[in-house]
């Protein structure tokens, strides 16, 4: 019998798999999918989440198939830089920001987890519908990915929910829970081999809410056969009421036409747009926090215990730190039941902060600001809007709320 059951092979799931084996503890991961395959677009990860990846010793591998980001700037919606701040080493961290293809990272955790767990390690085909705790373990129901098939009780010390917003545990332990809030934002996001913008390492962030917004970033230093060109990963942003969501059925055309004029001399936003393979559409959504995320034998981690809409790059890193933060309470505590509450009391209050600043004043907090203070008009100089420290303070404030500031993590060290 393992010590842990993971549900879900997700960031989340396979970090904490790497966790446990750092610390000596036994897991295996369970999977609903039949097959692991690199889906999703890109995803930033802070600095206080690659210190844990480079703890497990995935630096090196991370950086190979990353952008390590230099900055991130502000621009409104004609183009003008109203604020632009280093990011991740650049900004004195001791570790990086990254910027990478999700499916990447993935794959990167699953290699590192077959390799060090063993090949077994993790099961695909395998949807959990639920657990029963006992008192000595904790059973987990299973079925195969259609729904055709039961499998037997799977049994460990514990199990640990990773499995997304739609989490079957979490709607075992909240079965009158409403569904996920639509945030009142529509996402399209897409990649596009593009020029190479800015630095060629920048994550910026365009427009408004109420005008469009864009959030754009590579995912590759360069491309091998054309080294002026990189991968770009964008999200279009534009609020949409929930009666009105089937707005933009047709992506291209509708996005085409929201930022025809978005045509600036250091990014072409309508050629990302005309240029993606794929758009995805989907609502921005959450859940409103929960007071509690373990019951006996079994917890929940990442985005099944606290989903936050994309607003901060904080969701996947926040999975890891659970991972991280998990691992060490069940080394350091005899009594499994124990280490998951005091896991669920250490973190439980620090990400539903941060699922209420996503919703209130995340960073990109500065283009509403901007916005508002020139009515949607373009600036002289943006000095005659803001202060330097009027500018720098929204993002510190949300930095200090999500855990990341440089004087959090060099008092970590």
């Amino acid at each position: 019998m393992e010590d842990v059951a993971i549900i879900g092979a997700g960031i989340g799931g396979l970090t904490l798999a790497l966790e446990l084996h750092r610390v000596g503890k036994t897991c295996k991961v369970y999977e609903a999918v039949p097959s692991v395959a690199p889906l999703g677009v890109g995803v930033n990860l802070l600095p206080h989440a690659s210190k844990v990846l480079a703890n497990l010793g995935l630096e090196d591998a991370l950086t190979a198939t990353s952008v390590l980001t230099e900055e991130s700037a502000f621009f409104n919606r004609f183009g003008q830089l109203i604020y632009s701040e280093p990011a991740g080493r650049y900004a004195g961290y001791a570790f990086p920001q990254y910027s990478v293809h999700r499916g990447d990272l993935q794959l990167m955790l699953l290699e590192a987890v077959r390799e060090r767990l063993g090949p077994h390690s993790v099961v695909t085909d395998h949807r959990a519908t639920g657990v029963r705790s006992l008192s000595d373990r904790i059973l987990v129901q299973m079925e195969n990915f259609a729904g055709t098939q039961k499998y037997s009780e799977v049994q460990a010390r514990v199990a640990i929910g990773c499995d997304g917003i739609h989490s079957a545990l979490r709607r075992q332990f909240y079965p009158d829970e409403a569904e996920a809030r639509y945030s009142g934002i529509m996402m399209w996001r897409g990649v596009t081999v593009h020029d190479r913008f800015l630095t060629g390492a920048s994550m910026v962030r365009i427009g408004s809410l109420a005008t469009g917004k864009v959030v754009a970033y590579p995912l590759n230093p360069r491309l091998e056969d054309a080294p002026d060109k990189q991968l770009i990963n964008w999200v279009a942003e534009i609020e949409v009421p929930e009666a009105d969501q089937s707005t933009g059925a047709d992506s291209r055309s509708y996005l085409a036409e929201v930022f025809k004029d978005w045509t600036f001399d250091w990014l072409d936003v309508p050629g990302l747009i005309r240029g993606a393979d794929t758009i995805l559409r989907y609502p921005m959504i959450d859940r409103d926090p929960v007071d509690r995320w373990t019951f006996d034998r079994a917890t929940l981690l990442g985005d099944a215990a606290h989903p936050m809409v994309p607003r901060g790059s904080n969701g996947a890193g926040q999975a890891i730190i659970d991972a991280h933060v998990l691992a060490e309470k069940l080394v350091s505590e005899d009594d499994p039941s124990r280490a998951l509450a005091e896991y669920e009391q250490e973190r439980l209050p620090a990400t539903n902060q941060i699922v209420h600043a996503n919703r209130t004043f995340p960073p990109d907090l500065i283009l509403q600001e901007t916005l508002e203070r020139t009515n949607d008009q373009p600036f002289d100089d943006v000095t005659d809007i803001f202060t330097e420290e009027e500018l720098r303070s929204i993002t510190r404030r949300y930095q200090d709320v999500a855990g990341f500031s440089l004087t959090a993590l060099e008092g970590e060290e």
